[in-house]
């Protein structure tokens, strides 16, 4: 059994629902040393959220981010915690909501996604600014 663990700054984005494969994978070389494994992904933030989801249609990720706007509102009498703006509160629900984490199994060296499923990034606030990503691969390695 190998474990390895870093942490990925990801480059700041505006608020909706991004695809971060690319940059994940691109900070994860020690991914393709695995034969059998898992990565876990734990954002270090409580107004940002990691999920599965659609991959090809930009249109999901629109619709995703139109659907939660509905869903979380801003400006709501009852929001008390509105230190850093009117984004604050409902991005914290967001991020509950969605979650901070997820588990990927690992095969040969890649990520045993579906084929139409990519890890999202859900940014939450305004500008939410880089967001820290530890990730975490434990499995058997390649021989």
């Amino acid at each position: 059994m190998s474990w390895h663990q870093s942490v990925i700054m990801l480059k700041p984005r505006p608020r909706g629902f991004h695809l971060i494969d690319d940059e994940l994978l691109a900070h994860l070389p020690q991914l393709s040393y695995y034969k059998v494994g898992l990565l876990h992904l734990f954002i270090q933030h409580t107004s940002a959220s990691l999920t599965i989801n659609e991959n090809a249609d930009p249109t999901v990720r629109m619709d995703m981010e139109s659907h939660f706007n509905h869903f979380v509102p801003q400006n709501q009498h009852y929001y008390r915690h509105d230190y850093e703006g009117d984004d604050d509160m409902p991005a914290h629900i967001k991020s509950s909501t969605l979650g901070c984490e997820i588990t990927i199994p690992i095969y040969q060296g890649q990520l045993k996604l579906g084929t139409w499923q990519g890890i999202y990034l859900g940014e939450h606030r305004d500008q939410g600014g880089p967001r820290n990503i530890v990730a975490t691969l434990q499995g058997q390695l390649l021989e």
